[in-house]
């Protein structure tokens, strides 16, 4: 599978649109989603990478099922590895 993206605005923070676009995947509330965003990555320093107008790059990171990237432009790309091949 290739990777999937959302948002693309940076008026919410980056753990808000990371979050936003799990959930819209797994078609679940926001509040359902196990672990919580803050378990597996520390969403503060997360918002904090992208905070202000010189902010750059992408983060990467794995929740759950997904692969993550967070951009600097506010998109969060997603991605589910493929399965292992069967031997």
């Amino acid at each position: 599978m290739g990777w999937s993206q959302a948002g693309g605005e940076r008026d919410v923070p980056m753990s808000t649109a990371v979050v936003e676009a799990i959930a819209a995947a797994e078609r679940v509330d926001p509040v359902y989603l196990d672990p919580p965003l803050h378990e597996v990555i520390d969403a503060d320093a997360l918002d904090a990478m992208f905070e202000g107008t010189l902010s750059a790059g992408v983060v990467a990171f794995e929740y759950g099922a997904y692969r993550v990237r967070a951009h600097d432009d506010g998109r969060v790309e997603l991605r589910r590895p493929a399965e292992p091949p069967l031997e």
